[in-house]
C-alpha cells in the first residue's frame, strides 16, 4: 500500500492579515504532517470528511461541522476521499472568545455562504470595504458558532467501547440499546447512562451520525443512493433519503452532483 500524499502547509511565521482565508481541493488519500502555528485556525470541509489530530485527540469534520484548532495546538489531518476544503486563521485577539481547547463548531449557512464566495473569487485577505465587512461577519459567526466536543464521539468505558466499535465495523446493524445491553452484559439503563454521559447523547443518535459520515464517504466513492440506504441498514431509500437530508441540509443525489461543482 502507497504512503498518503503529503500536503503543502502555509509557510508563514506572521498572518498576512488579522483574517486570512485559505481554500483549496484536495485529493483522496492525502495528509498534513503534524504542525503547530501562533494563530487560531478553524478546518472545514464543503464536500468530504476530513479527520483530524489535535493534541492527540481524532475529530471529524463532516460538512455541515467545522473543527476549532486554538492556536499553538499540534495538529495534523488526513483524507481517504478528496475533500473541498475552507479554512479560516484568526489572529490571537479574535481568539480569545472562542474556545482554548480543540472542538467541533457547527457552520450557520450564512457563514458557509461566505467562505464559499470567498473561494469562488479567490479572496484571502479581504480588502474593499464589502469583503471586510463579511470577514467582520465570519468572526462574528464564530463567535456565536455553537460548541461540542466531537462530531463522533469515542467512549472510555469497555463496555460501551465494545458496542461502539461493533457499530462501526457494522453501521447497518439495527439492535436496540436492550438488545445491546444484553450483548454485553449489562442492564438497558447502565447502557443507556454511558452513553449520555461518555457521548453526550443517545445511542440510536450516535449510530446516525455514524451512518450520515459513511453515507458521505460512499456517495463520493460512486455508490448508489439505493445501496448506501441498504448497506446501512435502511429499510427503504427514502428512509435513507430523509436522515441525510436532516443532517447535511441536501438530498443524497443534491449533496452528490455539487461534488462536481465544488460549491
Amino acid at each position: 500500500m502507497s504512503s498518503p500524499q503529503p500536503l503543502a502547509i502555509p509557510d508563514f511565521s506572521t498572518l498576512p492579515a488579522s483574517v486570512y482565508f485559505r481554500h483549496d481541493e484536495f485529493g483522496a488519500d492525502t495528509h498534513a504532517a503534524p504542525h503547530r502555528h501562533a494563530w487560531g485556525q478553524l478546518n472545514y470541509v464543503a464536500h468530504g470528511v476530513m479527520q483530524l489530530n489535535i493534541a492527540g485527540q481524532r475529530f471529524l469534520s463532516p460538512p455541515q461541522y467545522a473543527v476549532w484548532i486554538p492556536p499553538h495546538a499540534e495538529h495534523s489531518c488526513y483524507n481517504r476521499y478528496a475533500v473541498v476544503y475552507r479554512s479560516v486563521y484568526l489572529a490571537l485577539p479574535l481568539c480569545a472568545p472562542l474556545p482554548m481547547q480543540p472542538c467541533t463548531l457547527g457552520m450557520s449557512p450564512i457563514l458557509k455562504s461566505i467562505l464559499n464566495d470567498f473561494a469562488e473569487r479567490d479572496v484571502k485577505v479581504p480588502q474593499s470595504d464589502a469583503d471586510l465587512r463579511l470577514a467582520a461577519v465570519v468572526v462574528d459567526q464564530l463567535h456565536a458558532a455553537p460548541i461540542q466536543q466531537h462530531y463522533l464521539p469515542m467512549a472510555e468505558s469497555p463496555v460501551l467501547a465494545g458496542v461502539l466499535a461493533a457499530l462501526h465495523d457494522n453501521p447497518a446493524d439495527n439492535r436496540g440499546v436492550a438488545d445491546w445491553a444484553a450483548s454485553v452484559h449489562t442492564t438497558e439503563r447502565t447502557l443507556a447512562r454511558l452513553c449520555q454521559r461518555e457521548l453526550g447523547m443517545s445511542l440510536g443518535e450516535w449510530r446516525q451520525r455514524l451512518r450520515f459520515l459513511r453515507a458521505i464517504e460512499w456517495l463520493e466513492a460512486g455508490a448508489t443512493i439505493q445501496a448506501v440506504a441498504f448497506d446501512l441498514g435502511y429499510s427503504s431509500a427514502s428512509a435513507f433519503i430523509t436522515m441525510f437530508q436532516r443532517l447535511a441540509g441536501t438530498t443524497p443525489d443534491q449533496y452528490r452532483r455539487g461534488l462536481t461543482v465544488g460549491a
